[in-house]
């Protein structure tokens, strides 16, 4: 059943983004040929954050104590490390893979389920590699840019690979009622955690849309090469991304 109503969700995203796409195509940034279809998905993804994800995000952080959310956090963090695993495997990192699968060894016995991340405290790294960063590493591009409706910035590559990685998690393989609820309790954890990162973006004196697609661009850039990558030291000054009144002259992406 989850997996039938999964394969609808992707096949009328790609049609969505087809009909969109091909009426509305901009070549302004080599990236992102879809920004006009982009730019209304991710509008409409900013009203329903701010009309339900945000609200229930706020609601889940006033009723659950910092050492729950914390645990929970590290929870999903621990399931996380199976697909990380096998993309080091594939990525031919077998210290890394070792290294992982050491982490949900430790974390799921010493650390009650992976509630508390008792790994990083033996000095074992949390690398956290997906099936986008193992795409990229063997040389698939990151065209186009992509908006997923609720899910926000990925690319063509990172999203194909979510469904890699999809099948690699362990939540993937509960009964239906067990996969729905960890599935929505991961998503308001997470939003919970972005809220502030969130509030900074929105207050930004510069084009939300072109800010979101060259730090998600740049970011995943610097993930595949394992933290190395081309992005300018001044990428993030201050003074260029947060100035108290808007400039007449936004930066040029």
């Amino acid at each position: 059943m989850k997996y039938s109503v999964l394969r609808k969700a992707v096949i009328s995203l790609f049609l969505l983004l087809m009909l969109s796409g091909c009426a509305t195509i901009d070549f302004g940034h080599p990236s992102d040929p879809l920004e006009a279809a982009n730019r209304k998905i991710d509008v409409f993804n900013q009203k329903f954050d701010k009309a339900v994800a945000k609200p229930v995000a706020k609601g889940y952080r006033k009723v659950t104590p910092d050492p729950l959310d914390k645990g929970i956090s590290n929870f999903f963090n621990n399931l996380a490390d199976v697909p990380s695993a096998a993309n080091n495997l594939f990525q031919l990192k077998p210290v890394r893979a070792l290294n992982d699968i050491g982490r949900v060894c430790v974390n799921t016995t010493i650390g009650l389920l992976g509630f508390f991340d008792v790994a990083s405290d033996m000095g074992m790294p949390n690398y956290k590699e997906d099936l986008g960063q193992t795409l990229g590493y063997w040389g698939v591009g990151d065209k186009p840019f992509l908006v997923i409706p609720f899910l926000g910035p990925s690319t063509l590559r990172d999203f194909v690979g979510t469904f890699g990685d999809f099948y690699m998690n362990p939540v993937s393989y509960s009964s239906q009622g067990v996969y729905w609820t960890l599935v929505t309790l991961n998503l308001v954890d997470r939003r919970a955690d972005l809220l502030e990162a969130g509030d900074v973006l929105d207050e930004a004196a510069v084009d939300r849309y072109s800010f979101m697609r060259e730090f998600y661009l740049q970011k995943r850039e610097s993930a595949i090469n394992d933290g190395e990558s081309n992005m300018d030291e001044d990428f993030f000054d201050e003074d260029v991304f947060f100035d108290e009144e808007p400039s007449d002259h936004p930066p040029d992406f």
